[in-house]
Parts: C-alpha cells; structure tokens; sequence
C-alpha cells in the first residue's frame, strides 16, 4: 500500500460536511489511491494544500508530472470540474489527463510553475484584472448541446432556501438576500449567451503556466450567463494586510472588467451585488457561517444596481 498521507484539518473538513459518507470514503481513500496509482502507471511526488478533496502531485510513466485529484464520488463536484474543464479542451484552462468518476479522481495538467494571480494585487491590481478578462475570453464558449453541468439559474434556489431558514435580519439582512434572489432571476432571464462557466473563478484559481501565460484551475462547471464569471473577481483575493483593501479596488475593476469584455458596467453591478450576497447565503447552509468581504462588497454596490 502506497504512504498516503491526510492532514488532521482535511479529515475534519470532510467529516463535517459529509458525516458518516465522509468517514466511510476516508477509510477507503489509501486502497482508491493505490489502485489508480497503479492502474494510472503514477508515482506521488509531493503533497498539495488540501481542503476538501485529496491533491497531490504525481509523476507519470513517460516523466512528466501531473496532479492527481481525488473526491468523495457522491458529492459530484469533480465529476463537474472535469466535465467544465473538457468542455474548455485546455483554452485558458488545466487538461484532464484521465478521470473516474465512479472513484471521484481526476488527473490533471499541473500549471508550472503554477504562481497564483492573487501575487500581482494589490500593487499591480490593473495588470492582474486584465490577466483575467484574457482568461474570460479564452474559456467562455457556447455550451454544447445535451452538456452534462448545472444551469446556474438553478442557484436561485439558495436565496429561496435561506429565506426559508432564517424568516428574520439574523445572519443576513433580508432585504437584501430578497433583492439580490429577484435580480439573480432577472439576469438569468435576460442573459445575453448560454456559455460554459468555470463558476469560481478568482485570483487564486489562476495560475502561471508554460502552455500558455495563464490558466485556471478548479472550475465548479455551471452553464448560463457570461456576466456570473466576474461576480468573485470583484471580492478577491483574501487582502495580505487590512480586511478591505481589495474592495478599495472595487469600482476600478468594475470599469475595468466592463470594457474588456463588452459589458455593460450596470450589469457588472449587478452580477457583483447577487453573487456577492450568494457567497455568504452559502457560507450559513449546512454549518455555522459568518459575515464577511462579500456582505461589505454588496452594500457597497447596493446604492449603484439599475
């Protein structure tokens, strides 16, 4: 049996989310490992950060490195990166080298030498929001026909759920969560391209590479509106020093994001304001949450929505 090794923190993190399931796919990761390792003809290398999923570096049989990705199997999130991450087929993006998605592993492309975009904010915050649009530009295309990915007008079913939850101001200012569920409807209904999104896409989820300058990782896979993609550049990265130096960048990235992917600043706005309020509506489902940057992101946008 390979030496496969699992932080304390990841194991919590798993447990907490998915109970019993989590402890049972925990117990039988090391033999899943073994397995693919094997049949994949790989060696671990070196470890990666781990959250909620198992990441390693690998080496393949012809001496090239990879990344070996590794899933609770019925969770469905990674069957929903890779499905997003071949429909992108390497534009802007990591390539799936194989996947199994009945064992919930993916092995990717590693971006080398893999710095993290959120490097260039804030000092060079104009340079880093243009990597981005480039990036945009690069992944967004026509969502095939029969894709198998959620549609993102699905998601308003978050707002529904949390005003279900808590009927009062208690996490989240009602009003607010009920303006922003109305105007994600709204954008969904009025979208201007039915796309493949990455869903998550931020300063950390892009990184330096040889193929090309830039390219994104870790895609959620979602099909709907091209304006949903800008919603977490606005609210990233975490700020090294004061908690709200990135929302001072605000209204500059708006303008930015606005004329380098023709978009109409209004719905720059928009999509800010809703997904900000989404990022914390998801924060209180499942587990104790709190308020954070995307809560002062969305009052902040609030007065300027159409």
């Amino acid at each position: 049996m390979v030496d496969f090794t699992m932080s304390g923190a990841f194991i919590r993190n798993v447990e907490r989310i998915w109970g019993e399931s989590g402890q049972a796919w925990l117990a039988a990761l090391p033999g899943i490992a073994d397995g693919l390792l094997r049949e994949w003809d790989l060696r671990i290398t070196g470890p990666l950060p781990l959250s909620i999923n198992w990441v390693g570096r690998v080496r393949r049989a012809d001496g090239s490195t990879a990344v070996l990705k590794l899933a609770l199997p019925e969770a469905g999130h990674l069957a929903d990166e890779a499905t997003a991450l071949e429909c992108f087929a390497g534009r802007g993006a990591i390539a799936v080298l194989a996947r199994d998605d009945a064992r919930g592993a993916l092995l990717l492309e590693e971006a080398r030498p893999g710095d993290q975009l959120r490097d260039l904010v804030p000092h060079r915050d104009e340079e880093a929001t243009a990597r981005l649009i480039e990036v945009v530009k690069r992944l967004h295309r026509p969502a095939p026909a029969g894709v198998a990915l959620p549609e993102l007008s699905r998601r308003t079913e978050s707002f529904a759920r949390h005003l279900r939850r808590f009927p009062g101001d208690d996490p989240l200012p009602r009003d607010l969560v009920e303006r922003a569920g109305r105007l994600f409807g709204e954008l969904c209904a009025t979208a201007t391209e039915r796309v493949v999104l990455h869903g998550d896409l931020h300063h950390d989820n892009v990184l330096a590479a040889e193929r090309e300058p830039w390219l994104a990782i870790d895609p959620h896979g979602v099909v709907g509106d091209p304006g949903y993609e800008i919603g977490a550049l606005l609210y990233n990265p975490d700020p090294a020093g004061a908690d709200d130096t990135v929302l001072d960048l605000v209204d500059a990235r708006i303008e930015q994001l606005a004329d380098g992917l023709g978009m109409p600043c209004e719905r720059v706005v928009a999509w800010g304001f809703v997904q900000a309020v989404l990022s914390e509506v998801w924060s209180f489902e499942g587990h104790e949450g709190r308020t954070t940057r995307p809560l002062r992101l969305a009052r902040r946008l609030l007065p300027a929505l159409p």
